[in-house]
Formats: structure tokens, sequence, C-alpha cells
């Protein structure tokens, strides 16, 4: 199912942000700063998304695999633009697909502001990161009583280490709704061409019984 809709963002509650100083060979005691992480994580339910019309949704490998090789992606923190941590485009952001999810590398810039970012990092305060993206390509189903949604490609903007979750707002419901909808049209039309094709064949079977009759 195509999906092309407004920009989304989801905050990965699990994932393990850490500051590691890399040793850059200038000299002793000459380090630098490297956020790293993973932004997104492969096959794992969300939390409810969607408001009113809820739904859950997991994403699945290889959904970034093309963005990360071919978009201009920003690290931000808080996904604010005025505090840009790093860019793919210059090599101070690494994007890479692991087996667990989207593993992230952020170079920062030596501000004073992203210091004291990764001095809150490394205390345990600022814990969570969260990915900004557009749909590009998805699957919607209906597990175990609820609508569910596969992330299968989608085009990232951003990441950013978040003080906050992200929490999904009314409009992306009211988008969800209609594609929730769509969705189940689709999954009824396609049981009901199931169910015809089976009872084609059973009348077959039976025409066949009373010929040979």
């Amino acid at each position: 199912m195509e999906n092309k809709s407004q920009m989304e963002r989801r905050t990965v509650e699990l994932t393990e942000l850490r500051v590691k100083n890399i040793d850059t060979n200038e000299g002793e005691n000459n380090t630098i700063p490297v956020i790293e992480g993973h932004a997104a994580v492969f096959n794992q339910w969300s939390e409810e998304l969607g408001g009113v019309f809820s739904f859950r949704e997991k994403v699945i490998p290889g959904a970034f695999t093309d963005s990360i090789q071919t978009d201009d992606v920003r690290a931000l923190f808080n996904h604010d633009p005025n505090y840009v941590l790093g860019r793919n485009k210059s090599g101070t952001l690494e994007l890479t697909e692991t087996k667990e999810g989207l593993y992230v590398k952020i170079t920062p810039p030596d501000t004073q502001w992203a210091r004291d970012l990764t001095v809150s990092i490394d205390r345990g305060d600022i814990s969570q990161m969260s990915f900004g993206f557009l749909v590009l390509e998805d699957r919607w189903g209906y597990e175990e009583g609820r609508d569910v949604r596969e992330l299968r490609k989608v085009k990232l903007f951003d990441v950013s280490p978040v003080t906050f979750p992200a929490y999904p707002q009314t409009s992306v419901g009211i988008r969800s709704a209609a594609d929730i909808y769509e969705a189940r049209k689709t999954q009824l039309k396609e049981n009901h061409e199931a169910e015809k094709s089976k009872n084609l064949r059973q009348l077959e079977m039976l025409k066949q019984r009373i010929n040979l009759i």
C-alpha cells in the first residue's frame, strides 16, 4: 500500500544512547565526544499511536536503506533546526542499518550547547532518540483486534536525541483513520474475491458430480 503523506516522528523508548570519547591521534588527551545509539529498532511493535484512531506499527528491516544512501539527513537536538549536531553529507553523521535497527553516530560541534548536551546524555538525563520521516511504502493489517502498520520504506529527514518523547498529534490520527479505512476496504475485497473463488470451485465440483451421475 502506497502512502505518501506528511512528515511523522517516532521516539525510540528502549534505545541505548551514549557518549564515547574518540582519540584524534593529535597528542595527549586530545579526544572528541561522539554520540551513538539506535534511532529506530526493527520488528518491534510501537506504543499505541494515532490518538482516537489508534494503531501500532513496526519498522521492517531495509526501510531506511535507500534514504540513508541518497538523502540529506541531519542530526538535531529535539528536532530543532537551530541545534544541528551533525549531517551525513558533511561526514559528521553516520547512518547504518544493523540487524537491530538504524544505528547513528554523531560527531557534535565544539560549541557550548553541544558540550552541555553530551554531559546530559552521559549522566543519563537524556536517553531517548527520535526520527523524523515521510512514509513512502507501508502495509496495513488487522491483528488481535487492533489495526497495525508496517513501515517498509521511508524518507528520513532527521535523527534527534530528545528530552521528551514526541507524542503522536491529532492530525496523524485523522490521516491514519483514512489509511485504515482504505486498508480494511482492500482487505474485505480480497476476502470477498477469495470466498467467491472458493464458491466457484465448489460449484464446479458439484457440476462434475452431476455429470458423473
